[in-house]
Parts: C-alpha cells; structure tokens; sequence
C-alpha cells in the first residue's frame, strides 16, 4: 500500500469478548472514518486475511502483557496511516474510552504548532482517548503522559535486568535521551456535553539511529544483554503505568506526582533569559526555573527574588528561546 493509495486499512481488536464484539460491530457498520473520507479496509483479529506489513505489530503479546481496566484494551492498528491522531480524535465518539491507535509508519502525523513529522518504521507511534470533567486540569495531562512514558521504561530495564535508560521530560511535551530528543506527545481536546475528550498522540523512537537516537542503540552501548526494547513491550508497560498515575493524578490532583516528575525532568534550577519590552528597549532579565504553576506553565523566580509564570510566545520552535515573563 503505498503513500498514495486511496485505501487505509484497520486492525481492530479487543482484550475482551465485549471488546471484541465493539470490533466486529465497528467493522460491520463501516463506522470509522478518516478526516479526508478515503476508504477504510476493516479487519477484526484474528483474522486470517492479513495486510501487508514489514514488521506487523504482534497484537497478542501486547494483550497479553496488558493489565489496565480501560486504558489500551480496544486497540486499532494500522501498517500505513496518515496519522493515528487524526483517527482517534475524528471517531472519538464511535471509540471507547482507552481505545488506542497504533500504525507502523505514520506520514503525517502531528506536533506542536500544527508541525508535521513523517515517522518511519521503528517508531512507536500511536494515540489514544481520554475523557476528562475538570478543564482545569487537563492541560496538565501531558506531563502525566510523559511521567507515564519514562516510568514505563524504567520498569522494562529493572524487569529484564537491565541498565537504566535515562529518559528524561523536556517541558512541556518532549522525550530526551542522552541530551537529544527521542520522542514527543501531543494533547488537543474539544469540549462536548460538559465533557473534555482529549486525544493523546505519542512518538517514541525505539529502533531507528537515525536522525537523532533511539531506545535500542544506547541499550546496546550499556548493555551486553541479548534483549531489545520492543513497541509491543513499551505500549503495553506504558499504559499499565499511565493507569495507576492517571488515576492519582485525577483523585489527588498533580501534586501527587510532582515529585516524581520534577525528579524526572531536565529543569530544576535552569537559569534562563526572558525578554520583556520596557518603553523601546528589550530588556533581558535571568531567572531560575522553580517547579510548575497549578496551570501548568513553569514556575520561576528572578534575580529580585520576585516569583513569576512563564509563557511561551508561541513563535519559538524551542519553548526556551521565546519565554515570557508574567509576575505572580
């Protein structure tokens, strides 16, 4: 199937029978679209009809490692996708809560700033729904997604025996390895019958050296060990993690996790340079990165010990050249 082929074809399957009878009901009724209307080929696992696929997601050993309630346990896979974002958030109302879309090689998936990133195979790539009542939490969730993330390798190295990979939360939504970045989320939500349904996408690079590092070629540089990170093994770790935090996070608010995270994060302490415009000069004033505000934007203090929120400005590529200072 190639880029311009005018059929995509879904995987759909579930971890239980009820699960998989939202599968068979979804593929019967042709109910999920794409964006652009272009034609769906649906198939229900295990079915023998298989399509085409250099490395096919192995579906079973994800169920199998799987122990969340919700979260992960109706899965959507697809070898070629425009992007798994755009499935999940133009079907969220078709798709249970949880429900997950994972593809091989996405061509144009989604970032910040309606960037577009081609991602090859070797990559996790998927995206998943999230239902929320508090939108004053919400903004907030990526950083419990990215928690979720590097726990969930973790948890892998400490399983298999291995060392521990040092993935690290670049504010507000990047993965970093070895001072380079490794993977990415992206968040958006809408507002409908006083709920937020949130889409979440994530990008993690597990196979490919190339342009920047990926999980398997440090592991190989610290380890003798014969194992490989696997997008079934990550997929399945992360979302039994992202489970038990999201539920903190959701009874006990953020403050349950702050530790963890800042613990975590590359920020604590980083003196950086806000411009701020006083009559016709741009001043240029350090200040020190203390925490997160409850808004979720970064908590830092000045040279005059005065406490201040900073903001992007929304035209820097990277957050921590374009900060704007707000005194709280």
């Amino acid at each position: 199937m190639d880029s311009q082929s005018p059929s995509c074809v879904l995987v759909l399957a579930g971890k239980s029978s009820a699960e998989m009878e939202i599968a068979k009901t979804l593929k019967s009724n042709n109910a999920l679209k794409l964006p652009d209307n272009s034609e769906v080929r649906f198939f229900v696992h295990p079915e023998i009809q298989r399509p085409p696929s250099e490395e096919p997601f192995q579906i079973d050993l994800f169920m199998k490692s799987l122990s969340t309630n919700q979260f992960g346990r109706f899965f959507i896979w697809s070898p070629r996708l425009p992007s798994t974002h755009d499935v999940v958030s133009h079907n969220f109302c078709e798709l249970p809560i949880g429900a997950v879309c994972a593809a091989d090689i996405q061509l144009k998936g989604r970032g910040r700033s309606k960037n577009v990133w081609e991602s090859p195979i070797g990559c996790l790539l998927f995206s998943f729904t999230i239902q929320m009542d508090d939108g004053k939490i919400v903004p907030l969730l990526q950083y419990v997604i990215s928690l979720a993330i590097t726990e969930a390798i973790k948890e892998i190295c400490d399983k298999n025996g291995l060392p521990y990979l040092d993935v690290r939360i670049k504010w507000p939504n990047d993965l970093y390895l070895n001072g380079l970045k490794v993977g990415g989320i992206l968040c958006t939500s809408t507002y409908k019958s006083k709920k937020f349904n949130v889409s979440a996408g994530i990008g993690l690079n597990v196979d490919n050296e190339k342009p920047t590092v990926c999980l398997n070629a440090v592991l190989r540089e610290t380890s003798v060990a014969s194992y490989k990170f696997t997008r079934e093994d990550i997929l399945a770790a992360f979302f039994n993690k992202f489970e038990t935090l999201y539920n903190l996070f959701i009874h006990q608010g953020f403050q349950a996790l702050e530790e963890l995270y800042y613990k975590t994060w590359l920020h604590s302490g980083q003196r950086v340079i806000v411009q701020e415009k006083n009559g016709e000069q741009v001043v240029e004033n350090v200040v020190s990165i203390q925490g997160l505000t409850p808004s979720g934007y970064l908590l830092a203090v000045g040279e005059d010990n005065q406490m201040c929120e900073l903001h992007p400005d929304g035209n820097s590529f990277d957050f921590f050249k374009g900060l704007v200072r707000r005194k709280l």
